[in-house]
């Protein structure tokens, strides 16, 4: 039995202090730094590799020179889901380190049978939170079987790698990384250096095997990662799967990809059977109504590295209580004070003693700065009263002083407002170099909110 040692870990960087402090000196976190019984380091390297046989500790790694290395043979494991390989950056890289990330019940563990499932080749499931007949329960619902898949409920990291190196499988799934515990660690289940203990054994058995490895991981309160940052550092891809329970729709963003790039994002559809890949996200977002009304305004906007069209909507309603309300929902709420700020000062506008809510529809959340001019309108529209008509869309960034902002990709936004039929787009007159002729869509360039104002609502 190895001796142990008391520490104090902190949970957001995993720096560790001899003492407890109410301040990280490492990441400047307060109230970070929680205690936890580590082993010393008595334990012997090939001890944690339990899991090789004596062929394979005996071959050690040798220095290569770059232009020996061979990449020709790297082949990507492609899946039936062609949002997740676009978030992967064209499929599963062979010794990759995956970190999927999300709220409870968002669809994590579902995804990824899924994906389990669909696959043509052998796949080990592990589950640290379910039970065989659950797992079992959620497959036939979803009900298509493909692949060669095996079910593994243990929480063991050194049984796992075990098998995982007997079975030889073409991927391994790990639901979830604070389930599994190290026999090397003395401390519990999903703390800190549990977490980084397991990661890191993950990490050397796919870089070792040519395996690919998906993690899934839990979130905290503030929606963040739970365990120490150096996790995302581990590992090569981290996607956060977020979205609204009450919603359909759910949104796998990549936060770190080592294979590709960063700018991409997969929209799916829950429903009864699973989850639904949506390759048209504008026509989902956008709303179907009968009747026009005010306070509605369609914004063309560019996720990751697909445009799309989401429907912006503005009430504006007196006071009752005295104190004015603003809410936004999937919006930056400081931002929705600025634009009222704006509308306030340079157009005369009285939005102070009326209350304004503000929501995108679909239930995601747009950072995007060029739907400011969409929520202007939508804000404008309904404070007037005054219908903005179905067919025009907006892309365009306010400045504090009133101007409209030009803004990147604006060639890709107003082709995708002519795909899907729309009449009009206004954008900012500052965009340089476009040929207004070549688009199928009538481009209305502005330069200030008076000129959209003018133009749009009188």
């Amino acid at each position: 039995m190895s001796k142990i040692k008391s520490a104090y870990i902190c949970t957001n960087c995993g720096a560790i202090t001899p003492k407890w402090e109410g301040k990280c000196n490492s990441c400047d976190s307060w109230n970070t730094i929680v205690e936890e019984i580590i082993p010393k380091n008595t334990i012997q390297e090939d001890k944690k590799k339990a899991w090789q046989n004596k062929s394979q500790k005996e071959s050690a790694n040798k220095p290569i020179l770059i232009n020996k290395i061979n990449i020709g043979d790297t082949l990507r494991l492609m899946t039936n889901d062609a949002e997740l390989n676009r978030v992967l950056g064209g499929g599963i890289v062979p010794g990759s380190l995956v970190l999927i990330g999300g709220q409870p019940g968002i669809g994590k563990s579902t995804l990824l049978l899924q994906v389990a499932m669909s696959l043509s080749v052998r796949v080990l499931y592990v589950s640290g939170e379910e039970s065989d007949e659950q797992i079992k329960m959620r497959a036939d619902r979803i009900s298509n079987y493909k692949s060669e898949l095996y079910i593994f409920t243990e929480t063991n990291s050194d049984k796992i790698l075990s098998l995982a190196n007997e079975l030889q499988p073409n991927l391994i799934i790990i639901d979830s990384i604070q389930t599994i515990s190290s026999p090397y660690i003395e401390s519990t289940p999903g703390s800190i250096s549990q977490v980084r203990e397991c990661a890191g054994e993950l990490q050397r058995f796919a870089k070792e095997t040519g395996i690919p490895v998906f993690i899934i991981g839990h979130i905290t309160k503030e929606g963040t990662l739970a365990g120490p940052k150096l996790l995302e550092h581990i590992v090569d891809v981290v996607l956060q799967f977020e979205g609204e329970q009450h919603y359909t729709y759910r949104i796998m963003r990549t936060l770190k990809n080592r294979f590709g790039s960063t700018d991409e994002l997969g929209i799916y559809e829950m429903q009864a059977n699973g989850l639904r890949e949506v390759s048209n996200p504008s026509e989902l977002l956008l709303s179907q109504k009968d009747d026009d009304l005010s306070g509605s305004a369609i914004a063309a906007t560019i996720e990751g590295m697909r445009p799309m069209l989401i429907e912006t909507q503005a009430l504006v309603s007196k006071a009752v209580y005295g104190n004015p309300q603003r809410s936004a929902t999937g919006f930056d709420l400081r931002r929705l004070g600025m634009l009222l700020a704006v509308l306030e000062k340079r157009c005369g506008f009285q939005f102070g003693l009326n209350d304004v809510f503000l929501n995108i529809a679909g239930g995601i959340r747009v950072d995007d700065p060029a739907i400011d001019l969409a929520i202007i309108s939508a804000l404008i529209s309904s404070l007037e009263d005054v219908v903005v008509p179905a067919k025009i869309c907006f892309a365009g960034e306010v400045g504090l002083s009133g101007e409209i902002r030009a803004v990147n990709r604006i060639d890709q936004r107003i082709q995708e407002a002519a795909r899907l039929g729309f009449e009009e787009i206004y954008i900012s007159k500052y965009n340089k170099g476009l040929d207004l002729k070549k688009y199928g869509i009538r481009v209305v360039t502005i330069g200030k909110v008076e000129d959209l104002y003018r133009i749009l609502f009188k």
